[in-house]
């Protein structure tokens, strides 16, 4: 952590009760082991099982968690005056996550993004999938992981405060083949980092790509677009898509189109560039491919900052990609804690993955997990404000 941040902390900290709203957890320490997370009722599904939140504060970084698909509700970071915003778009009640959210915040399973046709086929056997993105199966199906009510403990240690989410997904559970044990992890270190640690194993051959999908906008939610956001990808090449948003197996240079992030570049300078893949996707929606590949610790990829605010969030993963989506299908009819609607760019995804129908691409990194391997993935999103 910069010794900026570390000093806006600190003067954060000694007046968080004049800023937080009224049950917003206090970040009262900045060293490793802070407050145990909290636990508390946030709402009942219609089967009668009962949904909690958890508080977590760490470093000056506070995060509200459902169990209900892992979402993370709300992210608090103080701008470079110190001063506390939630930037993450979400809902207040569990039946908005329930009826109507993009996602909002969720961890995502069996397959983060798309599977052409729903389909694919391993060691000579064809498994069809529940499709619920037009042709194609999007993020694990109908019924993903961010539907699922995840055993979650909490803890705090030398490494942070946190917690352990657990979810047994079934032998043929949306159409994928294998029981799939999965934990994943959130830390918030003594430096106020968010580090997500997935660990995945399964009982027969079937393929494996987790990621969250926390919308952002740095500047606070509901506060506008993110279009005067800066966003820095360490990516040479991206994977175009054809109408369907499944890539066409092309991994294109970057230089000379819109894509191009190797620099820092304002989100809305060029989105409205009548550029094929733009018009396609409305937007941004595809895949980077990450100039550091996959790799065993996490290496930098992306780093997005708010001007306005001075709000910066520096990701790290080991992942050999990450998906941008610039919120094109917010339409205004989804409101937020704010009160306000969600519309077109009013939050973005840095999803990191790897890459999208890889397991009907053999030159695309590998998503296939086996029996007796270990599937292992971990990003790192670090905040700063200057």
């Amino acid at each position: 952590m910069d010794t900026n941040r570390r000093t806006l902390l600190a003067a954060a900290a000694a007046g968080l009760t004049a800023v937080a709203a009224p049950g917003t957890a206090h970040a009262r320490g900045n060293g490793a082991g802070g407050r145990r997370p909290v636990r508390e009722v946030f709402g009942t599904l219609a089967d009668g099982t009962v949904v909690h939140r958890w508080t977590l504060a760490n470093g000056g970084t506070r995060m509200r968690v459902l169990s209900y698909g892992g979402i993370v509700q709300s992210l608090e970071l103080p701008d470079r005056h110190g001063r506390y915003a939630n930037v993450s778009l979400g809902f207040d009640r569990l039946e908005d996550y329930v009826a109507a959210s993009p996602y909002f915040g969720a961890l995502i399973g069996r397959y983060g993004n798309r599977v052409a046709g729903g389909r694919f086929t391993l060691d000579g056997r064809e498994h069809r999938l529940s499709v619920n993105d037009g042709p194609n199966s999007l993020h694990g199906g109908e019924a993903g992981f961010d539907k699922r009510v995840w055993d979650v403990s909490p803890f705090s240690g030398p490494s942070g405060v946190g917690l352990v989410l657990r979810y047994v997904s079934a032998d043929g559970e949306m159409g994928y083949p294998g029981r799939l044990d999965t934990t994943v992890t959130y830390t918030l270190t003594g430096d106020g980092d968010w580090r997500i640690d997935y660990v995945a194993t399964t009982d027969r051959p079937t393929v494996v790509n987790l990621t969250g999908h926390t919308y952002f906008n740095l500047a606070g939610e509901g506060s506008g677009d993110v279009l005067g956001h800066e966003l820095r990808l360490a990516a040479s090449r991206y994977t175009p898509t054809d109408a369907t948003l499944i890539p066409t197996g092309e991994l294109a240079p970057v230089a000379g189109t819109p894509f191009d992030f190797r620099r820092a570049e304002r989100i809305g300078r060029r989105i409205r560039e009548a550029h094929p893949q733009l018009v396609t996707a409305k937007g941004y929606d595809h895949n980077w491919v990450l100039d550091k590949g996959a790799t065993r610790t996490p290496g930098y990829a992306a780093t997005l900052r708010d001007p306005g605010s001075g709000r910066t969030m520096r990701i790290s993963t080991t992942e050999p990609g990450t998906q941008f989506y610039s919120g094109n299908f917010l339409d205004g009819t989804l409101a937020g804690p704010s009160g306000r609607t969600y519309r077109q760019g009013d939050g973005l995804c840095l999803e990191t993955q790897h890459f999208p129908d890889s397991p009907n691409k053999p030159h695309f990194p590998s998503t296939v997990l086996r029996p007796g391997e270990t599937y292992r993935s971990t990003t790192v999103h670090g905040f700063s404000a200057r």
